[in-house]
């Protein structure tokens, strides 16, 4: 048996473990993005589905999509992005609640559902982002991190709800959109696009995100990783729809850095 094969068997079984709980999971590349056409839509707790998903779509990590589908979302403490600061000065309000180390140095804490709540980049803070319906997460404990807390997921605690559902601030170390729905409806159109489009709907979305970038309602880092995260659910590898999300940033006037 080749080293490939064995991992991806490894991967297999991780997965498996998983749909055993009743978590439904997909394939990943290194780079975190899906290796699977419809990326976490085609998640599934089905033992045959899973197995036929790392048959066709190996990869060396386990995704799992956030939300209702899974009873839990996911805070990301994102240490390259200064996060464990915020982590630092708020430990102690946060419940004791399920905590996996990431592969960056990172932390998921996971709390359960709650109806309504949406993903976010930078919103509490910077490197603080929430993983919730309609996102994913790499399930790091099958890739050989640890587990630093294991217990169930906590309910969210009521002061960052109100932080969640408050608008932002217009600070430099927050996002400011003045038409949410708008940007939605962008992520949405790119997290859509079939084989074919998926570039140039990406690029699209961009240039209008960068419209946004560059009147100042909008990070021109945060708008990419919005735009590169929306785009590998379409399929497309991350660091690819990273660098098409810059593009049309950069096109529609935002920073010529990122």
């Amino acid at each position: 048996m080749s080293a490939a094969t064995a991992l991806a068997r490894a991967d297999s079984d991780a997965a498996l473990a998983l749909a055993a709980q009743g978590l439904a999971c997909f394939p990943c590349r290194a780079d975190k993005s899906p290796t699977t056409p419809r990326g976490f839509y085609d998640a599934s707790s089905d033992r045959q589905v899973v197995q036929q998903l790392w048959r066709t779509h190996p990869g060396p990590l386990v995704g799992v999509p956030t939300g209702e589908v899974s009873g839990f979302h996911v805070l990301d403490i994102d240490t390259r992005k200064n996060g464990e600061t915020w982590f630092a000065q708020h430990r102690e309000r946060l419940p004791v609640t399920r905590a996996h180390q990431t592969r960056s140095g990172g932390l998921h804490l996971f709390f359960r559902h709650q109806q309504g709540l949406r993903c976010s980049a930078g919103k509490i803070a910077p490197g603080v982002d929430v993983r919730a319906s309609g996102g994913y997460v790499v399930w790091w404990p099958a890739a050989g991190f640890p587990v630093l807390c294991d217990t169930i997921p906590a309910p969210w605690p009521e002061w960052l709800l109100e932080r969640l559902s408050s608008p932002p601030r217009s600070t430099t170390s927050r996002v400011v959109v003045a038409d949410e729905v708008t940007l939605m409806r962008l992520l949405r159109l790119v997290a859509s696009a079939r084989p074919g489009e998926r570039n140039s709907l990406t690029f699209w979305a961009a240039c209008r995100a960068g419209e946004m970038v560059a009147s100042g309602l909008l990070r021109a880092d945060v708008a990419a990783d919005l735009i590169a995260e929306a785009a590998t659910r379409a399929g497309l590898p991350f660091p690819e729809g990273r660098r098409t999300a810059w593009s049309g940033i950069r096109a529609s006037g935002g920073p010529l850095h990122g």
